[in-house]
């Protein structure tokens, strides 16, 4: 999740370095976790592998921007040079195995406000780093930023396409643009880009093109699919409180192991079907709780190649924002037998209707040796403790299972930005992906009790985030979902299939 909303006001009660409230890296949660995972590395340690079954990665020196990868020509050149490792390419295929619903573009035309952001994150253990790729699109109707006369008619709003990169050590790269016009996505499936600057007489792509084509177009930007990401990005100096990195690319291919359900079954919506609905906004959809990815990243100076590295990625959508909300992922694990892979995360929601109600809600889900675990408000109950910054706590239960979980971080954090409706894409929220984390599992004994465990793995690659606010206190909270919507929900409704045989009248995203 990275989207927030607040006051200017709020603001200023801000960290000028850090963009929140300086808070004590080391407060520890009271509520009832598993003890505090011990240091297993050290911040630029090796991690003891979980996820993937072979991994590889190195670092090779500097490569010119004039330099070409692989077997497709770099962004920007037109120079010969092969690397070790060379992604394959695969244009998406119709109807994919694990493809989830609401993996498509959202935006359906209208003026209302309206944004989507994409996040995919890489994580190479052998290195002990992650690279975290976020994109977002603002208003799209007004492919431009809005004349004064647009801005009399629908008010204030912020324009425009942004792409971050929060990678190795901790460094950062934005690039923005107000216009739109060079931005597309496909209706139906995970498929996106954008064109910040074109090549000399070239024209940008609007849909997914072949890696060649892409670079002989493209000087600076990005497309992404399910299989397949690339792009070169220029930092815009925007972002002054951070250390930053001039220019990153990347290329690389994935498959994906998990979708958001059982392998080989019907992938489910991560907010349960009336995410097709623009209520409970924004929505939240898991495309890809992890998958396995090879090729390579050039990040400050150095080219760091990897193969069957494990990866993720996520999208939220709408009109509004949470008022504040937390977020746990990882699927890098010492300790298990089978891929894992987990994504947690609660907010505070704003409810529809006339009077401003907000309601929190949360989740924590698990795939793990194929199977998924989903401990959501509709058949069960969540509950947490998660400070300003340094301690993440969950606990859960539904019918079958129990869950725990406590992530920890001494890291100081990296403020990110998120398409705020009051400033735009401005900072709004602080990650790392440095946690240590443990997560338990039990089976649920017909009392309640804790039963036979399932699962106890530990990490020190956990990605953590807080976001919106005010941070000022320890967050204690619990899933208050009203029984009537949690019956809703619980109401297997394919909503998917039904539009499938009505295709015409599918909205878009779904």
């Amino acid at each position: 999740m990275e989207a927030s909303v607040f006051s200017l006001a709020e603001l200023h009660h801000f960290s000028p370095n850090l963009g929140f409230p300086i808070s004590n890296p080391n407060s520890s949660c009271t509520l009832s976790c598993p003890s505090k995972p011990s240091s297993i590395a050290t911040r630029k340690g090796r991690l003891k592998l979980g996820f993937p079954t072979n991994l590889r990665a190195s670092v090779s020196n500097s490569l010119s921007e004039t330099q070409q990868y692989g077997t497709s020509s770099t962004i920007g050149g037109d120079k010969e040079s092969v690397g070790s490792v060379n992604p394959v390419y695969i244009p998406t295929p119709p109807n994919r195995e694990l493809r989830t619903p609401h993996s498509g573009y959202h935006f359906d035309g209208s003026v209302r406000k309206f944004f989507e952001g994409w996040y995919f994150k890489v994580s190479i253990p052998e290195r002990r780093q992650s690279f975290c790729f976020m994109y977002s699109v603002e208003n799209p109707a007004f492919r431009n930023k809005l004349t004064p006369l647009e801005v009399a008619q629908h008010g204030p709003r912020f324009t425009g396409v942004g792409a971050q990169i929060l990678g190795a050590n901790d460094k950062y790269i934005c690039q923005y643009t107000e216009e739109s016009q060079n931005f597309w996505g496909s209706r139906h499936e995970l498929i996106l880009g954008n064109t910040f600057i074109p090549q000399k007489q070239s024209k940008p792509p609007n849909k997914e093109v072949p890696p060649q084509e892409f670079n002989r177009r493209v000087s600076e930007g990005f497309q992404v699919t399910p299989l397949w990401h690339q792009g070169f990005i220029r930092d815009d100096g925007r972002s002054d409180y951070v250390e930053t990195v001039k220019t990153a690319r990347w290329e690389y291919s994935t498959r994906p192991v998990y979708g958001w359900g059982d392998v080989g079954s019907q992938q489910k919506s991560t907010a349960g079907w009336l995410a097709a609905f623009p209520v409970f906004e924004p929505h939240w959809q898991i495309c890809m709780a992890g998958g396995l990815s090879t090729g390579w990243i050039e990040w400050d100076g150095e080219r760091i190649e990897f193969e069957n590295a494990p990866s993720y990625s996520e999208k939220n959508w709408g009109g509004a924002f949470p008022r504040k909300w937390f977020w746990v992922q990882c699927n890098v694990f010492k300790g298990a037998t089978g891929e894992v892979a987990l994504t947690a995360a609660g907010g505070l929601r704003q409810l529809p209707g006339l009077t401003e109600s907000f309601e929190n809600a949360a989740l924590i889900c698990i795939h793990f040796d194929g199977k998924f675990y989903e401990f959501v408000p509709w058949n069960g109950v969540v509950n947490w403790e998660v400070a300003p910054w340094g301690c993440w706590c969950m606990g859960a239960e539904n019918e079958t299972h129990l869950v725990e979980l406590e992530a920890t971080t001494e890291d100081s954090g990296t403020t990110l930005r998120a398409p705020t409706s009051e400033a735009g894409l401005a900072p709004a929220c602080k990650d790392t992906c440095f946690g240590l984390l443990r997560l338990q599992m039990w089976e649920r004994k017909y009392d309640g009790s804790k039963g036979k465990i399932i699962l106890d793995v530990t990490s020190d690659m956990a990605a953590l985030e807080v976001g919106g606010g005010p941070w000022f206190n320890t967050w204690k909270g619990k899933t208050t979902t009203p029984e009537l919507l949690s019956q809703a929900l619980r109401v297997p409704i394919d909503v998917d299939g039904f539009f499938n045989l009505l295709p015409l009248f599918k909205p878009p995203g779904l």
